[in-house]
């Protein structure tokens, strides 16, 4: 999700509630402590440099159950960051404390927004000599799809 439609979201909602994908909801008095622009400019294991820009906010529950951050805050802190850094067109990226911090997708699914956990991945699987994972098919998909048939002798 890019910030501008977190924007969108928001503009529309009463209140703002935070999940993890397995529906666990971040506690109603979080605080989003900072918003900006991460850099990230590094090399892949080819070689090759990249370069990735994300905008990120940061979630924390402290014991103070009274607190609620406001929509008007919350819109009012992403305005200032958009100010500072230009952020409105780049992905989101949320950190949430949970045995360390974790860094997430965002996602909106009608109701909540939902922090995907985030993978890691071989960016020049050609370069490393990795190779491509085949799918395991069992004997009745290839059936299915009109190949041998049991004795067809085509095999």
């Amino acid at each position: 999700m890019k910030v501008r439609e977190l924007v969108q979201h928001l503009s529309v909602k009463q209140q703002v509630q935070f999940q993890l994908e397995d529906g666990t909801l971040v506690p109603d008095h979080f605080h989003v402590t900072e918003m900006g622009l991460v850099l990230k400019n590094y090399v892949d294991c080819g070689g090759k440099m990249r370069n990735e820009r994300s905008a990120t906010f940061q979630l924390w529950v402290a014991g103070d159950t009274d607190h609620r951050l406001t929509l008007q805050k919350f819109l009012g802190i992403i305005a200032i960051a958009d100010g500072l850094y230009s952020i409105q067109d780049i992905e989101v990226q949320v950190e949430y404390q949970q045995e360390t911090i974790g860094v997430f997708d965002l996602n909106y699914n009608g109701e909540k927004f939902v922090l995907q956990s985030k993978q890691t991945a071989c960016l020049a699987e050609d370069a490393c000599g990795i190779p491509e994972q085949k799918r395991e098919v069992t004997i009745s998909e290839l059936n299915a799809k009109g190949s041998c048939q049991p004795g067809s002798k085509c095999c």
